[in-house]
């Protein structure tokens, strides 16, 4: 819309002081002629913004022009900075409007907070891309289209078709009551209802989505912390879950506990090694998280999955086995 552009216009001047016609079409991603178009709007509506031609020329705002946002301290200013760094924004289709918003009430703070504030939000980083050994974390990419429809169905209270892809399954339509959005460790999550049933989407599995004009039946007020608990209950229930015996180091525990769906029981070998008793979603989950801890832990039970796992690092050792010398 041509109003945000103008606000966002205004917003980079007082930014950046002075910038070029080509700086300002390349962050507001349109022509330079149209910046220009927005430059001749902005002055026959009053705001003082002159253009300095020359090599380092380019346009800018007369000193003194701003508005200020009043009531904030240094701590609230640098939490709302902090807070736009989030990537959690961006499943749900906010990243846009996320930057736009910061870059507006960076513009509106009082001047001694403004230069602190940002300083200190530079000194902070908030769920990096990689991790310490440089894998990068796994990002999900949904159409903007998609998750707009998705978003706007959930706030107007409106039923929903979802073109749903779920795992191990050819993508068929599907009508759903939305209840509400989640995210997970920067996954994206519809809490919803179909025919009655609670159901999860994965946001990144919808590979389209129609709004509908029809009233979602579900109820006025909902505790969606609740709903999200109630729904991770079933999922962790459900399914062809396997229970498996562990006996490993502790210093890995963790990183077992953090892959598995539930402890069920838990004790101290004479040795200090644990024996833990854990849930998995199916076989496959299984074999992955006990294969990721290596030596450092061994199945017990079930046979199947001991099985599995020799069979596996039989052939990886196979693979690399020493050649013979020529």
């Amino acid at each position: 819309m041509r109003a945000d552009r103008l606000v966002s216009l205004v917003l980079l001047l007082r930014q950046h002081g002075r910038m070029s016609a080509t700086a300002l079409a390349g962050e507001l991603e349109v022509s330079t002629r149209t910046v220009l178009r927005d430059i001749e709007a902005l002055s026959a509506a009053g705001v003082p913004v002159y253009a300095e031609r020359g090599r380092h020329g380019g346009f800018a705002l007369l000193p003194g022009f701003r508005t200020e946002l009043t009531g904030l301290n240094h701590d609230e200013a640098l939490a709302l900075l902090v807070a736009g760094s989030r990537r959690g924004a961006q499943a749900f289709g906010f990243g846009s409007a996320l930057a736009s918003a910061m870059l507006k009430v960076v513009d509106a703070l009082p001047e001694s907070y403004r230069d602190t504030a940002a300083d200190a939000a530079q000194r902070l980083l908030i769920d990096p891309e990689t991790d310490l050994l440089s894998r990068r974390l796994a990002a999900q990419e949904i159409p903007d289209a998609v998750v707009a429809e998705v978003r706007n169905a959930v706030f107007a209270g409106h039923r929903l078709r979802i073109y749903y892809a779920a795992k191990d399954q050819s993508p068929k339509w599907r009508t759903v009551d939305p209840i509400g959005l989640v995210t997970v460790r920067d996954q994206g999550y519809l809490l919803a209802t179909r025919s009655g049933a609670d159901r999860t989407y994965r946001l990144s599995r919808i590979l389209a989505a129609e709004e509908l004009t029809e009233p979602a039946q579900r109820p006025d007020q909902v505790d969606l912390d609740r709903a999200w608990q109630e729904h991770s209950t079933r999922f962790r229930t459900g399914g062809d879950q396997v229970t498996v015996l562990v006996r490993m180091r502790p210093e890995r525990r963790e990183d077992l506990v953090g892959t598995a769906l539930a402890v069920l029981a838990e004790e101290t070998d004479a040795d200090g090694r644990l024996r833990l008793t854990v849930t998995f979603q199916d076989p496959r989950h299984a074999e992955w998280a006990l294969w990721q801890l290596a030596t450092s832990a061994e199945a017990l039970a079930p046979q199947w999955l001991r099985t599995t796992l020799h069979a596996r690092a039989t052939r990886i050792a196979t693979t690399y086995k020493p050649h013979p010398k020529p």
